[in-house]
């Protein structure tokens, strides 16, 4: 009874031994632009369920991730919705030149709430709005990329004064879907995933700013699912998650 009872144990001490979930998965940190959160939400689903690792994503503000990586925050992986951002971590050592990749492209739209009468058909239509939501143009990608585009319309020294500062670009969007503004300038990945929210217009490729999102892997990451998850983020596989929620992607396919 006794040498049975030792069997049994043995086996169990090694089953609990080879059951990674029970020795402590592998985990790996994703900080990433807020655009981002419905993609690769999808695609840090399929990666735990092929690598039985764990990925936790920190959505926000790339400027504002950035900032938290430069103090030190304990991140594997960077998704930026800029290159700006990224460059600030290449000059500090955090990140290698030859690891970055362009990966994806966007637009940017103009929006309004589903039911709004409000029709704007171009730039010069914006001069009469009374508020307008964008992300914070002073840091936040997507509005240093909505501001840009106002500058060069010659629109920015009427509008600023009007801005309603986000923190990110999905509070912008929030605050169009809210009522609370009667505009936004958001990506058109972000228009495109709410119901409450109607595109009045885009801004065209060819004349608005390029929206450029990077990926790089950080130069202090430990995990040893860090060099996977970047591959699998960077897959054929991958290029038709981010097409179909709208991104023009910039890897090969």
């Amino acid at each position: 009874m006794i040498r049975r009872s030792l069997a049994l144990a043995v086996a169990v001490a090694v089953a609990v031994a080879a059951c990674p979930a029970a020795a402590g998965a592998a985990e790996v940190t994703v900080f990433a632009a807020a655009s981002l959160a419905d993609a690769l939400s999808e695609l840090g689903r399929g990666f735990e369920a092929t690598t039985k690792g764990h990925v936790v994503f920190d959505f926000g503000a790339s400027s504002d991730l950035a900032r938290q990586v430069l103090a030190g925050a304990p991140a594997d992986v960077f998704f930026s919705a800029d290159r700006a951002q990224v460059d600030r971590l290449e000059k500090a050592g955090l990140v290698r030149a030859a690891g970055r990749i362009d990966v994806l492209a966007n637009t940017l739209v103009v929006i309004v709430p589903a039911a709004s009468p409000l029709r704007l058909r171009g730039p010069s239509d914006l001069a009469s709005l009374p508020r307008i939501a964008l992300a914070d143009p002073e840091a936040v990608p997507a509005g240093v990329y909505a501001r840009t585009w106002l500058e060069s319309v010659g629109l920015w020294a009427r509008l600023r004064g009007r801005v309603v500062p986000t923190l990110d670009v999905r509070a912008a969007r929030a605050a169009v879907e809210s009522e609370n503004v009667p505009a936004g300038i958001v990506y058109r990945t972000d228009a495109a995933l709410s119901p409450r929210v109607r595109v009045a217009f885009e801004v065209p490729r060819e004349t608005g700013p390029k929206v450029l999102y990077v990926l790089a892997p950080l130069a202090t990451s430990r995990s040893p699912l860090t060099r996977p998850l970047v591959q699998a983020l960077t897959s054929p596989a991958a290029a038709h998650v981010y097409a179909r929620y709208g991104f023009t992607v910039l890897l090969p396919r």
